[in-house]
Formats: structure tokens, sequence, C-alpha cells
């Protein structure tokens, strides 16, 4: 069978691309993020990412090189998956190959998977992907997990002096994205990227959290993105989270964390997710700290270029 496959059109195309990967959310990794990644500047470069289509110009695929995070978004009908997915990967390898040493590029690049995903699995390795769960040395695992909507045993009040509240906006923007870069010790996150993520439709200024020191200085924050796709199953995704190393010792993440899941169970969302590095991470401790349990393991598979 004949794919079509085409560069997308940024941003016109990202409602149809967010759509396939709701309609086959088991199969794909990143979905109620998705406007939050789809505003990265890896798209700054629409070549970056790629469709393709069946011959009733249907949307059966896509994938995104991700620059900001060396990995690989993608989505794939399921009924076309056996065929279409070496495509996928052979793209992959092409661009890869074509932006390595721009300011896009990477040595290597990632690509996440459920444990489950058995024929997903074989594709990679017999492309040359290496699963990187099982390394001796620097294993790379993901989970995902998830909560639900009952409310927290307890409170989490801010220290005396901090408080709590929403950005304020694209006044704000450059103070965030400063925070942003010292928490994860990285330039990834820009203010293009910032300005983007307020004006999206998808964007709730009640769910994008930070925490102000007695100075008024931030110092933590947390955003949080609905996922209306199904009307009668709403649900929301925590991403990102952070907190200044300053600030460490004030447990402000949890502080932030706890906020945003009162405000999500008061929304009416039935269902919290996360998606965090492995069991030993930190980050993984504090969410299951506030109720939220592993679904599904994640492996991730590495090929370098």
């Amino acid at each position: 069978m004949e794919f079509i496959q085409k560069t997308p059109q940024v941003p016109g195309d990202f409602p149809g691309m967010i759509e396939l990967a709701n309609r086959f959310k088991q199969s794909t990794f990143h979905v109620t993020d998705l406007p939050y990644r789809f505003s990265s500047w890896a798209l700054d470069d629409p070549t970056n990412a790629s469709l393709w289509f069946n011959a009733d110009n249907d949307l059966i695929g896509w994938a995104v090189m991700q620059t900001p995070w060396w990995t690989v978004d993608l989505s794939i009908n399921p009924q076309f998956t056996n065929r279409l997915l070496p495509q996928v990967l052979s793209w992959i390898d092409q661009h890869a190959q074509s932006i390595r040493g721009t300011e896009y590029g990477h040595p290597s690049w990632y690509i996440p998977v459920f444990s489950e995903q058995s024929g997903t699995i074989r594709a990679l390795e017999k492309t040359g992907y290496v699963c990187q769960s099982f390394l001796a040395e620097g294993a790379w695992t993901k989970v995902c997990m998830e909560r639900t909507t009952t409310p927290l045993p307890k409170k989490y009040p801010p220290p005396p002096g901090f408080s709590i509240r929403p950005l304020r906006g694209l006044e704000e923007v450059e103070s965030y994205v400063s925070l942003h870069q010292e928490t994860f010790k990285t330039k990834n996150m820009t203010i293009p990227w910032r300005i983007r993520t307020i004006q999206l439709p998808a964007y709730r200024s009640n769910f994008d959290l930070v925490v102000t020191s007695p100075e008024g200085r931030l110092c933590a924050f947390c955003i949080a993105w609905v996922n209306d796709f199904d009307p009668l199953h709403r649900s929301a995704q925590i991403e990102p989270l952070g907190c200044h190393p300053d600030f460490s010792r004030y447990a402000l993440g949890r502080v932030v964390l706890a906020a945003m899941l009162e405000r999500l169970v008061e929304s009416g969302i039935q269902q919290i997710e996360v998606e965090t590095d492995g069991y030993r991470d930190t980050a993984f401790r504090l969410y299951q700290s506030l109720g939220f349990e592993v679904k599904r393991d994640v492996l991730m598979f590495g090929k370098e270029f």
C-alpha cells in the first residue's frame, strides 16, 4: 500500500495530529500534553515533523523530532502500524542524519514504547534501536502514572510568607523561563515557546500555577493540561512540574502539585496523569506520595546516528 507523506502545516495541522493521538491513546505515549510539546522550538522548522495519509487522504500517522527532549513523538493508527512503521522509522533515520550538526540535531535519538507493544519493539530492534531500560550503566526507563480525583487526605499549605497563584500571563514569561532553565539546568525552555503555550486554545490560566517567595520571586511551578476529547471522561496531565534548587528545602514541589490536584478535583476532572523517569527518581516518589500509581511501564529505545 502506498502512503502519502507530507510536511505539516504549523500550527494548522496540530488539531488533526492531536485527534489521531486521542483516537489511539492506548498506543500513543504523548497525548494530553501534546499542545505543550507542539509549542516547542523543534517545530520552528516544520520539516522536523512528518505526516502520513492513506489513499483516502485520512491522516494515519505522524512523527515529530523533539530536539529539546532528544526524543521522537509519534502516533500511528494501529490498523496501519505493520506497513507504516518501517516507513516512519526510515524517515526518522534520514532526518536524524540530515540535521546532525545543526541546532536541531543530536548524535542519538530515543523513542518511548509501552512495554506491551511487542510488534513495535521488534520493528525498532530490526532497525537498529537498542532498549535503554536494562543497560548496565545509564539505564533509562519511564512510567505512566495515574490517580483518581479522590481528594487529598491532608492539606499541604505553603510555608509562611510563600504563596501560590496563577502565572500572570505574558508579563511573567521571562521570569518563568529563567526559573524553568535554572530548575532543570538546561536552556531548552525559551521565551517564544512559553509565549506560545499561553496563546494556545488548550491553555487554562487557572491550571498554570507558580509559588512565590516572601520577596516575590518565582520559585516553583506546575502546569496541567486538560483533555476534553472524551467529554464523558475528562482527564488532565501534569507537565511540567519543578522547583528552583535554592528552595528545595521547603518541599515546594509537593505544595504546588497538591494545590494543582485540588483545582483539578474541583473542576470535575476524572483522571490525572503524569509520566516520569523510572522508579528511583525523586519525582516518582513525590507523585507516589500524593496518590499516583504506576499504570504502564515505558521502555526507551535509542539509536546513534
